[in-house]
């Protein structure tokens, strides 16, 4: 009888350890559930850019979406034409690869930039100031190559400047904008005339970060990098060859597991993978990039931002897929799979990790991800501009 209670108040001891146990686990999930959500605006379903950018283009205080031959009025996104628009179809491409806003001419209203098919020159579309009739269209460069050019600070003056390839005369350049109101030309600055580094007009793969830790932002590309020198305008900056990443869209610079050097984010811009490239250096001091697997559950994340959504100081993973990339090709795994969109969110450490969360299955991503607190609630939202649409993702508050 006395070893039956001892058995009993053992095996009760032990259900009550397990139910803690079980109670614990589930509080300290419940803890590190990330609450966000979002709410989804179509602004249309028609196929006009892949590319989106936005700004106040008529001073009302609100931020609109410019897309193509578009702008999309706030906070109701009335759709207004700023150029002659051309009807496109989703099995070819647009004339508007990506979108980027600035005051190009310093009149203090925001213009559009647009970058055409790869390779193709770029114009700029100067705001009327709430005139009526179309944008007046001006060259911007004439050639601009690479799927991922991106209009970022090059040089650190706080202007914004082009980077891309220009694959007519095989250079990787980088071109500052006018500075001045009665100033309207774009300046080139050539990185690299090595003609055959990264300089096709489909090259893919491109970004701005710190690798050497140095306090100056180099050139990234999947193959390698290529070293700022103190004054950016020199030419013909330091080539390191590196096999970083796979053919990829937007790259990006950080510690991700806090052993102080600079690693580099990237994702497929047509098969599937997202990574991170882990360097890695030897006895000697000899770099090398341990690629590891993020997530590959959808294929051709050909736009990619890193931006933090939750607030938790910690930069996060905005991508999904863009639809039809290659047109309708079988070519492209997946190609028909749903065009999702996906955050995901970082958890730093030694052995860094993303949690991926869906925000939707029927939108995707084009050549960009652009995120910006739009309706300016403190909470960053997703603007995208695709084959199947242009959306806004507003962030809502819990």
């Amino acid at each position: 009888m006395f070893n039956f209670i001892v058995k009993s108040i053992t095996a009760l001891r032990i259900r009550c350890m397990l139910l803690i146990a079980i109670i614990t686990i589930s509080h300290s999930c419940y803890a590190q559930e990330t609450k966000v959500t979002f709410k989804k605006h179509i602004l249309t379903t028609e196929f006009i850019s892949e590319g989106v950018a936005i700004g106040d283009v008529n001073k009302d205080g609100k931020i609109d979406v410019l897309a193509g031959a578009y702008w999309f009025e706030a906070p109701d996104w009335k759709q207004h034409e700023l150029a002659k628009p051309a009807k496109f179809i989703i099995t070819s491409y647009s004339n508007s690869f990506l979108n980027f806003s600035m005051d190009v001419n310093n009149d203090g209203w925001i213009d559009l930039i647009r970058v055409g098919y790869p390779g193709d020159e770029s114009t700029w579309y100067e705001n009327p100031k709430n005139a009526t009739g179309y944008w007046k269209e001006h060259w911007v460069y004439k050639s601009v190559g690479n799927e991922s050019p991106a209009l970022i600070d090059v040089d650190g003056d706080g202007k914004l400047d082009l980077l891309c390839n220009n694959s007519v005369d095989k250079k990787i350049v980088w071109v500052s904008a006018p500075k001045s109101k009665k100033d309207t030309g774009w300046t080139e600055h050539i990185i690299s005339s090595d003609t055959l580094q990264g300089t096709h007009k489909y090259t893919h793969g491109l970004g701005l970060g710190d690798i050497n830790k140095d306090g100056r932002k180099d050139v990234i590309s999947r193959e390698g990098w290529w070293e700022a020198p103190a004054d950016r305008k020199q030419s013909n900056w330091t080539f390191h060859k590196a096999a970083i990443s796979e053919e990829c869209s937007q790259m990006y610079a950080m510690d991700l597991d806090g052993d102080g050097d600079q690693d580099v984010i990237s994702a497929s811009a047509h098969k599937y993978g997202i990574w991170w490239h882990e360097q890695v250096k030897d006895a000697s001091g000899s770099v090398s990039w341990k690629d590891h697997e993020i997530f590959k559950e959808f294929s051709q994340t050909h736009g990619l931002a890193l931006v933090d959504i939750d607030n938790d100081g910690n930069l996060d993973i905005v991508t999904g897929k863009r639809y039809f990339a290659h047109n309708d090709t079988e070519n492209d795994p997946g190609h028909r799979d749903p065009s999702v969109l996906y955050w995901f969110e970082y958890k730093p450490g030694n052995q860094p990790s993303w949690i991926p969360h869906k925000i939707d299955d029927n939108s995707g991503v084009g050549l960009q991800v652009v995120i910006h607190d739009i309706n300016k609630d403190k909470l960053v939202d997703i603007i995208e501009s695709n084959k199947k649409g242009v959306y806004v993702f507003e962030q809502v508050k819990q």
